[in-house]
């Protein structure tokens, strides 16, 4: 079997780590035992472009007891695969090309091995697949069953494909389930946030100054996260009205970037978008004042603009990067600028990604299901699916609902009762 891992002798140790995922997402576990008979992804190869965590092993080895001819996997990210898991992967009979510290060569040269393999469904975390797809194989992109998409950074990237008539498959953006977003990005993304920070420099985030770029899903859940780590002011800047007007009625102060960077002690983007804190904002931050970042990729602090203000530059801790300015500031950059929460922790909780990856399996399998139905677009999850999982979520945490009556079900169908 074709496979390229840092070491496979720690497989034992990532083993480990799998059971303890598997042991915290009950609902991923429900479906990969329903469907070990039923086989619903037989004859079918299964190409995904994941962070290599326990957590996504759990959903790699339901795809292959699943039925999946070949399972392939590729990290969606150059520092954030958890070398051991890759390991065990391959020992379970994953063709995995993954390993923590790639260049950007090796990265793309791991990708390239999953379009090569001609897979039947690809499943993404940023849309680079699907972009290498359609620019270096077109060939294969059109014999593509259908995609998933696990981010939001990656379902705008598809949806401007969409627009421009060049995406060639069905995609489901996973990301855009409710039980995904408002749980993975809000509760997951704010808490393994700090996880990374606290791990990286154990710093005390009771009485700082938190600036929080970017109000969607990831930052409402950082700047909770901070709140309740006892900050001492939680700042949030915006661009959207509509979310600087709920960010200011959730009890924070909003205000512009450059008005924040003189204050903040710690900065946190979570945009999706690039040189949120660039050069005229590094320019007034106090000495010690901490970059991290928490959207998709490197550039929402750019990082050119630092490393022209640096006059030396060295590494205090891992993951920690003392950038000193020509004035004697030091600036601290977290993780090189990447995602801090699998970069120098790992990750979000199990109990989310059970969440998030049982829409990721469903996903895959309405797609084949409906392979001859569907035509090249984004498509949303259907609610009932969303609904399905967050019941079935309420039923392994022990928690019941009520439901409607059949006189209250006819009650919200009249048109006639009144006042």
């Amino acid at each position: 079997m074709d496979y390229k891992v840092r070491d496979l002798s720690l497989a034992h140790e990532g083993g480990l780590k799998i059971e303890w995922a598997e042991r915290h997402m009950p609902v991923l576990m429900l479906l990969r035992r329903k469907y070990r008979d039923e086989k619903p992804f037989r004859n079918l190869r299964i190409g995904a472009v994941l962070h290599v965590t326990k957590e996504t092993a759990v959903l790699m080895k339901a795809f292959k007891d699943a039925g999946a001819d070949e399972v392939l996997l590729a990290g969606s990210n150059p520092l954030s695969t958890q070398d051991d898991v890759a390991a065990s992967l391959v020992e379970y009979g994953i063709r995995v090309y993954a390993w923590r510290g790639q260049t950007p060569e090796e990265y793309y040269w791991c990708l390239r091995k999953i379009a090569e393999s001609l897979p039947d469904i690809v499943l993404d975390d940023g849309a680079d697949l699907h972009a290498l797809l359609h620019s270096e194989y077109p060939g294969v992109a059109e014999r593509i069953v259908g995609g998933t998409e696990e981010t939001t950074t990656g379902v705008n990237r598809l949806i401007a494909m969409e627009k421009e008539r060049v995406l060639k498959y069905p995609v489901v953006a996973v990301n855009n389930a409710y039980t995904k977003h408002m749980f993975d990005n809000r509760y997951g993304t704010g808490q393994s946030t700090f996880d990374g920070i606290l791990r990286a420099t154990n710093i005390l985030v009771a009485g700082k100054v938190v600036v929080v770029a970017g109000y969607g899903w990831v930052g409402k859940g950082i700047a909770l996260r901070a709140r309740g780590l006892g900050a001492r002011r939680v700042i949030v800047t915006e661009v959207d009205p509509i979310r600087a007007l709920e960010a200011v009625h959730d009890g924070f102060e909003v205000m512009k970037m450059i008005e924040a960077a003189p204050i903040g002690d710690v900065f946190i983007t979570a945009t999706g978008n690039k040189a949120v804190v660039r050069g005229e904002h590094f320019q007034l931050m106090k000495d010690g004042a901490l970059l991290a970042n928490a959207g998709h990729f490197n550039v929402e602090v750019w990082i050119p603009d630092l490393e022209k203000l640096s006059v030396r530059k060295r590494l205090v801790r891992s993951n920690v990067e003392e950038c000193e300015l020509r004035d004697g500031r030091r600036i601290y950059l977290l993780a090189e600028g990447r995602l801090v929460n699998l970069t120098a922790a790992e990750g979000h909780p199990s109990e989310v990604m059970d969440m998030s990856f049982a829409n990721q399996f469903i996903a895959a399998k309405y797609l084949v299901e409906n392979k001859h139905l569907l035509k090249p677009a984004v498509l949303n999850p259907p609610l009932e699916v969303d609904k399905m999982v967050a019941r079935l979520k309420l039923e392994s945490m022990g928690i019941s609902i009520d439901e409607l009556t059949p006189e209250q079900e006819e009650y919200l169908k009249s048109w006639r009762a009144g006042t």
